[in-house]
C-alpha cells in the first residue's frame, strides 16, 4: 500500500530496535504538527505567554504539575491556567491520551525538523 501511494516503505526490523523518532521527518507528519501547533505559536508570538514551551514540559513531566512549573520557573497555578489556554486554542483535550500523543510528536516533529516547535 505505502508503494502504491509513493511513500517509503519502512520495515518493522529497520525500527523495532531503534527509534520511531527518525519517522517523523516525513514531510507530512511536519506539515501536521506544524498545523496542529500553529495556533499555539500565534499566541506565544503575541507576548501573551509561553504555551509551546509550556505544553512541551507539562507533557514531557507526564502532567506532573509541580515538576513542569518548578522546570519552567512558574507557580503550578499558572501552568495550569496555560495548559487551559492550550485547550481552550486547540479545542482538545488534555485528558485524551491520544490528544498528548499527538501533541507530543508534532513537538517532536517540529523541533526535529526546525519547524515552528
Amino acid at each position: 500500500m505505502a508503494r502504491r501511494r509513493g511513500r517509503t516503505l519502512v520495515e518493522h526490523e529497520d525500527v523495532a530496535a531503534g527509534s520511531v523518532l527518525p519517522l517523523l521527518a516525513d514531510d507530512a507528519v511536519r506539515a501536521f504538527a506544524d498545523g496542529l501547533l500553529r495556533a499555539l505559536h500565534d499566541h506565544d508570538a503575541t507576548g501573551r505567554g509561553n504555551l509551546v514551551a509550556s505544553l512541551r514540559a507539562w507533557l514531557a513531566h507526564h502532567g506532573q504539575w509541580d515538576a513542569a512549573a518548578a522546570e519552567l520557573g512558574v507557580h503550578r497555578h499558572t501552568l495550569r491556567y496555560r495548559m487551559r489556554r492550550v485547550e481552550e486554542i486547540l479545542g482538545r483535550s488534555l485528558d485524551d491520551p491520544d490528544v498528548r500523543m499527538e501533541l507530543w510528536l508534532a513537538l517532536k516533529a517540529t523541533t526535529a525538523s526546525g519547524g515552528v516547535g
